[in-house]
């Protein structure tokens, strides 16, 4: 996917000091949906570094200046799990989340896994409707793996309530001429 003036590109080590200040940017527009300590918490660096060293983290660059990012953690080695996408908001409703979203969704499906999942609010009108959007599907609550279950969990310890959260998964199809 195209987005005039954009473009998204696997995470090198020079984009990596630039992703906390999108991180507390983006967080901002939660404010009311999410405990105060969430929006102010940002990712171990350590975090980042392995991410991009793995191929798992994506940065969408305005010209060559970081502007959004998407980040995969593998909670098996069957299971990529969309762990955060942000985008600074000055470079928000441009298309720059899609463009992510759909790039981690096909880089899912020509590395063969089956599903990506990813966990979002529930009742934040641009959370799941847009990843309704993008192909994913609510996973009922009785029918979590252990992986995404221990997710939720965790997401409950920071002070995220369960009720409020909705986890997603989007179907890979895999396309023999695309590439990641």
């Amino acid at each position: 996917m195209t987005i005039p003036g954009y473009s998204i590109v696997r995470a090198r080590r020079e984009h990596l000091r630039a992703l906390p200040a999108i991180e507390l940017a983006a967080a901002q527009l939660l404010r009311g949906h999410a405990p105060e300590r969430v929006l102010l918490e940002t990712t171990d660096p350590q975090t980042f570094a392995d991410a991009a060293d793995h191929g798992r983290l994506w940065v969408a660059l305005a010209g060559k200046t970081p502007v959004g990012f998407a980040l995969v953690q593998m909670l098996a080695d069957d299971l990529p799990h969309l762990e955060e996408l942000d985008v600074e908001p000055s470079h928000g409703r441009r298309g720059v989340g899609t463009a992510l979203v759909r790039t981690v969704c096909k880089w899912a499906a020509v590395t063969g896994y089956s599903m990506l999942t990813l966990t979002t609010f529930r009742a934040v009108a641009w959370n799941l409707p847009f990843y309704a959007r993008l192909g994913f599907i609510e996973i009922p609550a009785a029918r979590l793996r252990q992986e995404l279950a221990a997710v939720v969990c965790e997401e409950a310890s920071r002070g995220l309530s369960p009720e409020t959260r909705a986890v997603m998964s989007y179907r890979c199809a895999p396309s023999p001429d695309s590439d990641a």
